[in-house]
């Protein structure tokens, strides 16, 4: 297995000068850039040119990862050319919110076989209901299959993002790529660290992402009052206070929730990941130390899970809400995963609007506010 990663800057061109020679049907290439290339895709055009027969994937970001850096503006590849590993794409159409289940269904129906060993998953971040995408997913699929991926991001704005879908630049869509055989090993680790505070309180009325009310009273009134003078800049300041998210028939695990969106007519707000009815949550703040620690403990986790020695692709996943809340210390959180990583691994990512990984084992959850991690090698 060979690894490359470099990035393009719009002022120095590409890091690599020339691009790695690594192109073939078993060639895995990830493109995490800005909103703007939407709009001037020139690069990842010369670089979708440089890659013909490779499996490309890849989204607009909140921040592009690449090594223990975090780039802004700039585009950041990972390559992976696989000896023994067969790789092959699918993309879904999300017109409309609705949609997202029969999204992941597609996706999962196109790309399901007896061999299949993983799926890497990036969504539209900003249209898609993540935890109906990940229904439809797992709907098809077996909890064997390990699902991990993330939402496009769009800074810290939350209008528009792209996903690459057919080697192109496009909103409303997901895209896949499948793992197909025995040789290849994919690791996974998601943690967060924030601190839950006040009260546990009822959603006591809600419609799938979307919160109306807690404990009988408008949503977005409550949670305002929490906010004070930060309610001024929502839906931003919003992913300084996420939610934690407990089911009453799974008390033992725990899912973090941000917000997409608010509508202060109806005094609602809108999740990227379902908000169920009769479930308790609590409001969650930063813990600066613990938000590094959970980002270590999940690159930990990866390894655990993936191939001794030899080199690996490691793509790092993590929620723009930890970009904002660390702000200059952001960075601490990328180093403290990329020492956490063995030796062989070459880390790329981006920041995210949600982060696709199973909780520990098992089925994919949709995650908010965790640094998640796959690990791509082979044995």
């Amino acid at each position: 297995m060979r690894v490359e990663t470099f990035s393009f800057d719009p002022r120095r061109g590409w890091s690599a000068g020339a691009f790695p020679k690594l192109d073939s049907p078993s060639t895995l290439v990830t493109v995490f850039g800005a909103r703007s290339y939407a709009g001037d895709h020139a690069a990842v055009d010369d670089l979708l040119a440089a890659y013909p027969e490779a499996r490309i994937i890849g989204c607009s970001t909140a921040g592009e990862i690449l090594g223990t850096s975090i780039l802004d503006g700039s585009l950041t590849v990972g390559l992976a050319r696989f000896d023994n590993t067969e790789l092959r794409t699918a993309v879904a159409a999300v017109p409309e919110m609705s949609a997202s289940r029969a999204a992941g269904e597609e996706i999962a129906r196109m790309l399901t076989a007896p061999d299949l060993r993983g799926l890497l998953v990036i969504s539209d971040g900003v249209s898609v209901n993540g935890s109906d995408l990940l229904r439809g997913i797992n709907s098809v699929v077996p909890p064997s299959v390990v699902v991990t991926g993330g939402l496009a991001g769009d800074g810290a704005n939350f209008k528009e993002t792209w996903v690459i879908a057919d080697r192109a630049l496009s909103a409303r869509n997901v895209a896949a790529v499948g793992f197909y055989g025995e040789r290849v090993k994919i690791g996974h680790g998601s943690k967060g660290g924030w601190d839950i505070f006040g009260p546990e309180r009822l959603v006591s009325r809600s419609a799938g992402n979307v919160l109306f009310e807690l404990d009988g009273r408008p949503a977005l009134a409550l949670y305002k009052q929490y906010l004070g003078e930060r309610a001024a800049g929502l839906p931003s300041t919003a992913l300084l206070f996420p939610l934690c998210l407990r089911d009453p028939a799974d008390p033992d695990k725990v899912l973090v929730r941000t917000i997409l969106s608010i509508d202060e007519a109806t005094q609602s707000m809108t999740f990227a990941g379902d908000i169920p009815q009769g479930c308790r949550v609590q409001l969650m703040r930063a813990n600066f130390d613990r938000l590094i620690d959970g980002a270590s403990e999940a690159a930990r986790l990866t390894t655990a899970r993936a191939a001794d020695g030899g080199h690996s692709l490691a793509i790092a996943v993590s929620c723009v809400g930890r970009r904002l809340v660390l702000g200059e210390r952001a960075e601490e959180e990328i180093e403290a995963a990329h020492e956490a990583l063995p030796a062989g691994a070459a880390l790329v990512g981006f920041y995210s609007y949600g982060e696709i990984s199973p909780y520990a084992t098992g089925r994919c959850d949709l995650h908010n506010q965790t640094m998640t991690i796959t690990d791509l090698a082979e044995v």
